[in-house]
C-alpha cells in the first residue's frame, strides 16, 4: 500500500497499527541551491583557468570563497527542500531532504499537547531549515503556511511545517487520548 500525506494508513502483520504520514516541500529552495552551484562552478572555473598577474593570494582568497560560499548554499538549501513526517503508536520522526539529515525523534510519551498552527513563516522563526528560538523552542521550517506544534514534557516546543497538519494533530491527540481542543492554535 501505498503512503499518501495526511492519511492513517494500516501496516503490521496482523497489529493493524495506524501509521499517519505528511510531508512538505518548498520548490523556492531548487533556486537557491541552483545559485550555490554557479557560485561552486565559479571558483572551479577560477581555479582552472585563472591568468591573473596580481598574485595568489587574491586568486586563492577568490576560490576559496566562491567555493566555500557554493558549498554552503548548495547542501545548505537541498537538506531543507523537503520534510518527511511519520507518525506511528510510538513516536514522531522527521526526516530533512532527500537523505533525510537532519533527523528528529520524539517519543509519543514525551508530548504532552498537539496543536495546529494555520500560519508558520521562516520569519517566525528566522529563516529556513531547523531552528532554535529561546522563547520560542525549535522548529523545522520548510516552507510557509500550517504547521504542527508539539509541546513536550520538558516545557519545550517543536514545531513542523507540513501539509495537512491539522490530521496530524488529531492523529497525535486520538493516540495520546488528549482532548479535542478548538483549532486553530498559534504556534
Amino acid at each position: 500500500m501505498r503512503e499518501h500525506a495526511g492519511e492513517p494508513k494500516r501496516t503490521g502483520t496482523g497489529t493493524h497499527s495506524a501509521v499517519w504520514v505528511g510531508r512538505a516541500t518548498n520548490h523556492t529552495q531548487w533556486v537557491l541551491a541552483v545559485l550555490g552551484a554557479a557560485c561552486l562552478a565559479l571558483g572551479i572555473q577560477l581555479a582552472v583557468s585563472s591568468t591573473w598577474t596580481s598574485g595568489i593570494a587574491p586568486l586563492l582568497m577568490s576560490v576559496i570563497g566562491c567555493v566555500a560560499a557554493g558549498l554552503l548554499m548548495l547542501f545548505g538549501t537541498l537538506a531543507f527542500v523537503n520534510v518527511a513526517v511519520r507518525i506511528d503508536g510510538d513516536a514522531l520522526e522527521v526526516r530533512c531532504g532527500h537523505m533525510g539529515l537532519p533527523r528528529r525523534r520524539i517519543l509519543l510519551t514525551h508530548v504532552v499537547a498537539a496543536d495546529f498552527a494555520p500560519q508558520v513563516t521562516p520569519r517566525q522563526w528566522g529563516g529556513w531549515g531547523y531552528r532554535w528560538r529561546p522563547e520560542k523552542g525549535t522548529a523545522v521550517v520548510v516552507r510557509r503556511g500550517e504547521g504542527l506544534v508539539l509541546r513536550l514534557g520538558d516545557g519545550r516546543t517543536f514545531t513542523i511545517t507540513v501539509d495537512d497538519a491539522e490530521a496530524g494533530v488529531r492523529f497525535i491527540r486520538d493516540r495520546l487520548h488528549l482532548p479535542s481542543s478548538g483549532f486553530p492554535a498559534g504556534a
